[in-house]
């Protein structure tokens, strides 16, 4: 039985009438009453009864009156809520740590102001868990960090991340313009947890150069970072994002490596079988604005060398 049977169903129940029932909802009269028969042969009961030519709903019409309007009820909501859904736009977005704490915020400020209707929903985490909840469709789009490994999802680079080595100026090694990569073996370093794409490239930075380096905290949290550096003499590599005001302020110290070892863009994920919708096309459009921050060129910064 289907909806529509149940709909006409109430219709010669509140009528009292095919013929009328038939006129209310723009039916034949015959259409109206291979309904009621297909209804009554599927439950096995009469539904009405037939008297001076009028029709009585029986007992046990009456009682299936009862459900149709509920299950009628229930349908016309549901079709009246997906019929918004259509044409509402929703984004749910990713951002990994960095992405998060330095660039979502403004980035959602910007696609609220292009599309004010949209739903919206974000979720921060390192790149790993951002990868699994693309995978599970948890997840329409995302801004990464890291490196994406399954060829089930795809990545496109939208905006340069500048890392850096980092350290408060009252750090022995904030005098110098220049540091070798050996000087930074036992250093005490606080570091992104495992999972996370700067983590990734720091360790292969680690492996390639053989340093031995005392990881003395692991965080995810930028406000743990500065602390780890501004007041426990940590090290840190990290996004030059993350530090603008202590740098600005010359709280930290910052320096470049003079190879392409700490470049990396930040990439704009997707799975492939997910279909592009203007919502995903807007973010596309608004990260490709967020590229070099224009206070770095004004900074002072060292340079980190072999």
């Amino acid at each position: 039985m289907t909806i529509r049977h149940l709909k006409i169903f109430i219709a010669v129940a509140e009528t009292g009438s095919m013929s009328r029932a038939a006129q209310k909802l723009f039916l034949s009269q015959p259409t109206v009453s291979q309904a009621i028969r297909e209804l009554e042969e599927n439950y096995e009961v009469r539904l009405f009864e037939r008297l001076s030519k009028r029709l009585y709903i029986t007992p046990a019409g009456q009682e299936l009156l009862g459900y149709a309007y509920q299950a009628v009820g229930q349908f016309d909501q549901l079709e009246s809520r997906m019929q918004k859904n259509r044409r509402r736009e929703s984004l749910r977005i990713g951002g990994t740590i960095t992405v998060g704490a330095c660039l979502l915020s403004n980035i959602m400020s910007d696609f609220k102001k292009m599309l004010p209707d949209a739903e919206t929903f974000a979720y921060v985490g390192n790149t790993r868990t951002i990868e699994e909840k693309l995978l599970h469709s948890e997840l329409d789009i995302a801004i990464v960090e890291g490196d994406i490994r399954n060829p089930d999802l795809i990545s496109l680079s939208c905006i340069r991340d500048y890392l850096v080595l980092g350290c408060s100026r009252e750090h022995p090694l904030a005098r110098k313009e220049i540091l070798h990569i050996p000087e930074l073996n036992h250093q005490s370093f606080v570091m992104r947890e495992k999972g996370s794409g700067t983590r990734a490239l720091f360790d292969r930075f680690i492996e390639r150069h053989h340093l031995d380096i005392h990881t003395a905290w692991e965080a995810t949290c930028p406000e743990t970072f500065r602390s780890a550096i501004l007041d426990n003499e940590c090290l840190a590599v990290i996004s030059v994002r993350l530090l603008e005001r202590d740098i600005r302020d010359g709280q930290i110290r910052i320096y470049n490596v003079n190879t392409d070892e700490f470049e990396r863009s930040f990439s704009l994920v997707r799975h492939k079988d997910k279909v592009p919708t203007i919502s995903m096309d807007t973010i596309r459009d608004i990260v490709n604005r967020y590229q070099q921050p224009d206070w770095l060129a004004k900074i002072p910064v060292g340079t980190l060398v072999k």
